[in-house]
């Protein structure tokens, strides 16, 4: 897909501080207070898993690429900077940004196929009506101001694998790494190659002894090893880039950084930020979150 990020609308719109984007959530909250009171919903980070669940199963049914899984997610995303939760069908959502995904990632599904499949996950909330994924998708572009292409940080990942000599081990725990940012807002928050060296950080610095029990996720063993304190040490020792002290591979990462002139204190705040969601992530409940969102969706009428 387009190839410079620098020059795309991703950068340009669709990047905010924590500030803007916590103005932007507020301002939301503010213009439907009666609905937030009325229909609590968990943790957002707790919804990105929820969300991030369900797509993985939608796509699962038609062997959809990962990337298409992550395009949709980003879409979610911007479109909920843009709409209150509370006034949306959230499936129908998904299943319209699953779909319009598909096709921005060149892997398109017939819309029947998809409708059929989304179904056969969620019959209570999904109608056999084709033109309301239709309707939906003309909203969803339209909220997106037609701004449909997403720069992913695998690209970056597979670009430094070699020049860092990755071990596939640390490649594939740094995709893991990558798919679980899309669950917090990361993707909105800072450039897809800050995402991918703190993936690869995180693959080479924390590794866990044990390989982790979640297949597809970097959650679990990873988790306890980030917030083992000599992690922490190690990642100490990245933002003072000398060099000295940890194991080689650390100081070959550690020049390179220091060439690169990367936002070391961006790379770091996102290593935080996983560390926040792992910790967050042992209080999901998929049977709470279903359960919310399906009374809020059945006592407004939003599966209609």
């Amino acid at each position: 897909m387009a190839a410079n990020y620098w020059a795309s609308t991703q950068r340009r719109h669709w990047l905010f501080s924590r500030e803007k984007l916590a103005d932007i959530r507020e301002g939301l909250r503010e213009k439907d207070k009666v609905a937030h009171s009325q229909f609590p919903l968990p943790d957002q980070r707790l919804l990105n898993i929820y969300f991030n669940q369900q797509l993985i199963k939608l796509g699962k049914r038609m062997s959809t690429r990962q990337q298409a899984i992550a395009t949709a997610q980003v879409y979610l995303k911007r479109f909920y900077t843009k709409n209150e939760i509370r006034q949306t069908s959230p499936y129908l959502v998904l299943t319209t940004a699953f779909y319009l995904a598909c096709k921005m990632e060149e892997c398109p599904q017939h819309i029947r196929f998809v409708v059929g499949e989304a179904r056969g996950l969620w019959p209570e909330f999904i109608t056999p009506d084709v033109a309301k994924l239709g309707e939906c998708e003309f909203a969803l572009i339209s909220e997106l101001s037609s701004q449909l292409i997403v720069h992913h940080p695998y690209r970056a990942l597979s670009e430094l694998q070699t020049e860092l000599s990755l071990t596939s081990d640390e490649v594939a725990l740094a995709w893991s790494v990558i798919n679980d940012h899309y669950l917090t807002d990361l993707p909105l928050l800072h450039p897809p190659h800050v995402i991918a060296i703190m993936a690869i950080i995180v693959a080479v610095v924390f590794k866990p002894t044990h390989p982790s029990t979640y297949p597809g996720t970097g959650q679990s063993a990873l988790a306890g090893s980030m917030r083992d304190g000599g992690g922490i040490q190690m990642l100490a020792a990245l933002s003072d880039r000398t060099g000295s002290g940890p194991p080689p591979k650390i100081q070959k990462l550690v020049g390179w950084l220091a060439e690169s002139e990367v936002d070391i204190k961006a790379v770091i705040e996102c290593t935080q930020e996983l560390v926040s969601l792992y910790e967050v992530w042992e209080q999901y409940s998929e049977k709470n979150c279903k359960e919310l969102l399906g009374r809020m969706v059945k006592s407004k009428n939003l599966d209609k």
